[in-house]
């Protein structure tokens, strides 16, 4: 089982910026897709971003298209989501996720 840990999530005011942060094992990283879902309150998870293990290929869903950024350091077997213009409804817990395995989330809340 592939441990996964999420940092970097916090408080933002509308139109501002974070990143965040998940690690995982170098295999895993090198095998796998590494994707970030996110959960509202009262809402399903939802896949926000992924990146292809494969080509470094990105899939967006459309909320967030133009606004977040996936990218990988490979040396540091990390994967990163930049989220500039962040909006209320970007409020959630978002969670890291390589092949079958989660992290445990981290709290993103934007306010108006």
């Amino acid at each position: 089982q592939v441990q996964l840990r999420e940092s970097g999530g916090g408080l933002a005011q509308a139109g501002g910026s974070l990143r965040l942060s998940c690690t995982t094992s170098a295999r895993a990283f090198a095998l796998y897709n590494m994707e970030w879902f996110r959960q509202a309150p009262g809402k399903e998870r939802v896949l926000v971003a992924a990146i292809r293990g494969v080509n470094d290929d990105t899939d967006y869903a459309d909320s967030v298209k133009g606004r977040f950024t996936i990218f990988k350091d490979k040396a540091k077997n990390m994967v990163y989501l930049q989220m500039d213009n962040l909006k209320p409804e970007d409020t959630a817990v978002y969670y890291c996720k390589s092949g079958t395995d989660w992290g445990r989330g981290t709290q993103v809340t934007v306010s108006a």
